[in-house]
């Protein structure tokens, strides 16, 4: 599935027509139920408004494991938006991954609103009298409240789906977007992405998550420190998975993640990297995608199809569609025995006038060492299955 959002940006070419919008409508898991109201903000699961579209491609695996949401005003407040994107893995990936994406945001807008009314109560009376909606959370505020609502959201996880989760799981790469602020917190390999205009106008990708792999030295001194195990297959060299410590299983791709509680004393964990942007007149749109996008296109191939998309509500089915075929042509060229992952994708609308750009980056979490903004494309066989998408 994926999720996208685009503003109105020039185009670099024109592309061949797309489908209709009735196929762009699908999501997910195929509900007839697209957006609902949540306490004061609206939930949408599928298809695109004036700030996202989203789009669902379900792979040759079988059950679709990714799930999205965006919850407009978020929280409460006119000017928040909650943007996620979560990949299930595991026999039931995709009964984790929507556990995630219906309880998350809940978890994370409570913690917001209670950081805010401590704020309140300790700031001086003049600000206390503005309303505890109003304050502005600290980059450590925000890190504490992402890093609450994941633990509360995996221990969740092990109470209502018990053993179903012993051996699945859930990525998880979310965005809260207010004012000029744009908070990031990411969960195993998924990936935002920032297109922002460079000196010249021209487009240019800016990272800001880690795929947080087993084979990053800090994320491994970890799990070798919990007496995990960490090797790559033979069949798959540039793979490295997670293992318990006297079994070679389950053989986890990523570094961190709900559930999957097989490995959680073994150096698996659930909390998030917490990143921090401030907003520019540059940038254009955020892409938030799992990994299976991610490794059949480069971060400037991803930022150029979203902004030639020839309407932004086809942003995401754009994108899917693209994965897709460099999937296939991965595929045709060296492992004609590969399958298609779930595809997914989100877009959401940044218009230039509501989204001001990001202008430096901050990183809140300091569990792991940041290996840097921009990585090089994944290097998975293709006989992964694709994963989502969320472009912002």
């Amino acid at each position: 599935m994926g999720n996208c959002c685009s503003n109105n940006v020039p185009r670099p070419y024109s592309m061949e027509k797309e489908v209709n919008e009735t196929e762009f409508e699908h999501g997910e898991d195929h509900s007839s139920i697209s957006t609902y109201s949540e306490g004061e903000g609206r939930v949408r699961l599928r298809g695109h408004s004036r700030l996202v579209s989203m789009y669902s491609q379900q792979g040759r695996k079988g059950v679709n494991q990714d799930a999205m949401t965006v919850w407009e005003d978020f929280t409460g407040e006119k000017d928040m938006i909650f943007c996620g994107v979560f990949d299930g893995h595991g026999p039931y990936g995709h009964v984790v991954a929507r556990y995630v994406r219906k309880r998350l945001p809940s978890k994370l807008s409570a913690a917001i609103k209670m950081s805010k009314q401590k704020i309140c109560m300790y700031n001086d009376a003049n600000a206390a009298a503005e309303g505890g909606n109003h304050q502005t959370l600290s980059l450590a505020s925000w890190e504490n409240t992402f890093l609450k609502s994941f633990n509360e959201m995996d221990q969740a996880i092990a109470q209502d789906i018990n053993t179903d989760s012993f051996y699945s799981g859930s990525t998880a790469v979310t965005v809260i977007k207010q004012g000029d602020q744009l908070i990031i917190g990411n969960l195993g390999d998924s990936r935002a992405v920032l297109c922002t205009r460079g000196a010249r106008d021209q487009l240019i990708p800016v990272q800001l998550t880690v795929d947080l792999k087993p084979d990053i030295p800090s994320e491994a001194e970890r799990i070798r420190s919990c007496e995990g195990r960490i090797f790559a297959e033979e069949e798959e060299p540039d793979v490295y998975r997670m293992w318990m410590p006297d079994e070679d299983c389950p053989g986890l791709a990523m570094s961190r993640a709900f559930g999957d509680f097989c490995l959680k004393d073994y150096g698996l964990i659930s909390a998030p990297d917490v990143f921090y942007r401030r907003l520019t007149k540059q940038d254009e749109f955020v892409v938030l995608a799992t990994d299976g996008v991610w490794d059949a296109l480069t971060n400037d191939e991803v930022i150029e199809i979203v902004a030639s998309a020839p309407r932004r509500s086809r942003a995401a089915r754009l994108l899917v569609k693209r994965a897709v075929q460099a999937w296939r042509r991965r595929r045709k060229n060296h492992y004609e025995s590969a399958r298609n992952e779930d595809t997914t994708s989100v877009d959401s609308s940044m218009s230039k006038d509501e989204w001001v750009a990001l202008k430096g980056l901050s990183r809140a979490n300091t569990i792991s060492k940041f290996t840097g903004l921009i990585r090089d494309v994944s290097r998975r066989d293709p006989s992964e299955f694709l994963e989502g998408v969320q472009v912002l």
